[in-house]
């Protein structure tokens, strides 16, 4: 079977996988011969996974009958104008970036928040904002895309938290900063197609450093200069650049280490028609416990699945039915009603939701 290495952006439901997929700890994540779901791609995004060997073979094509949500939701007026709104603001922190990086201008707290408080001025709610995120597909996942949205996401996570005005400004600041460092390390490395060295991997891991650096001596609360050099710490000692555990890491980044994730695995959308958050919350739910702070990673998974109650789902063998109960100890797995039927998923081990209706 003829093989290419394609990145993880450019994979497509239907795929043959060439290989056997390792995680950069040596977790075998998809076996060779497989054929990619919209789920294993997902799982792709949450391990890092920076490309693949796919077969040559021909994907079968997937008929495609009825408009899906997000396509329906792109249609709107309402998301129109958030999409304008998203890029101007988008434009606008890369230029502040690029400034600050370049020494030509002081870092003006204000101005790189109001980028954020207009793009949340947009929604009705804070899940409101997640939805229109995840319509939004014109971007690759670029340095200052990806801080924009983990801002944004950071902002509505504090308000679960039921943080203050003023934690709020601060935890908010810290996901728009988190990754400039970023903006140090080559750009051939960080847009690299194919599988990093060695070597390649250990120069992106400075960009914790490198962030850290540009924000040490700048007038911020000390918990936005940790941000940026701890997001990619994890509680159970496996993250970068200390290997700090779980009491070694300052709050505010565990909170933007999760933010951080959750974008990473649903940006750069246009391998798939939507993005079902149950894919995700699975795949925090399988291995984010030991990696991220429990109380934090809880209470982030239960706000998004409740958005769901209520909501109508597909499931994997094409039924469709209304989400009417959360199951607290399998979050992704929830009991849909189908016509009389009750499905407990959390039951039905070869049964998911495929997609949110």
């Amino acid at each position: 079977m003829e093989a290419v290495r394609i990145r993880t952006d450019q994979a497509t439901v239907g795929m043959i996988v060439a290989a056997d997929i390792y995680s950069s700890n040596d977790q075998l994540i998809i076996t060779k011969g497989t054929r990619l779901d919209e789920r294993m791609i997902t799982r792709l995004r949450f391990y890092n996974i920076y490309g693949l060997y796919v077969s040559k073979e021909k994907p079968k094509e997937k008929i495609h009958k009825e408009e899906s949500y997000i396509e329906a939701l792109r249609s709107t007026p309402e998301f129109k104008k958030f999409n304008r709104t998203y890029v101007e603001s988008v434009n606008k922190v890369e230029n502040d970036f690029q400034s600050i990086i370049d020494g030509e201008s002081q870092l003006d707290i204000d101005k790189l928040l109001e980028e954020t408080d207009k793009v949340l001025r947009e929604g009705r709610s804070g899940m409101h904002i997640f939805e229109m995120l995840h319509g939004i597909r014109n971007y690759d996942d670029m340095t200052y895309v990806h801080c924009l949205n983990v801002s944004l996401i950071c902002s509505i996570f504090a308000g679960w938290l039921k943080m203050s005005k003023e934690e709020t400004r601060i935890v908010t600041l810290a996901g728009l900063l988190h990754d400039i460092g970023k903006m140090l390390v080559p750009r051939e490395i960080i847009t690299k197609p194919s599988r990093l060295s060695e070597d390649e991997f250990e120069t992106v891991k400075l960009h914790t450093i490198k962030g850290y650096q540009v924000l040490k001596d700048m007038n911020l609360d000390i918990r936005i200069k940790y941000a940026a050099l701890m997001h990619h710490e994890r509680c159970d000692g496996t993250g970068y650049p200390n290997g700090f555990k779980s009491n070694q890491i300052e709050n505010y980044s565990k909170i933007v280490a999760i933010a951080d994730v959750y974008d990473a695995m649903t940006a750069n959308r246009t391998y798939r028609e939507a993005i079902c958050p149950f894919d995700v919350v699975e795949n925090f739910e399988r291995d984010g416990f030991l990696k991220f702070d429990p109380g934090y990673l809880m209470v982030f998974l239960e706000r998004i699945i409740q958005s769901y109650l209520h909501n109508m789902v597909r499931l994997s063998d094409g039924r469709e039915g209304e989400v009417v109960m959360i199951n607290k100890l399998s979050l992704s797995k929830p009991v849909v009603r189908c016509g009389d039927d009750f499905v407990d998923l959390s039951k039905e081990p070869k049964l998911a939701i495929s997609s949110v209706l």
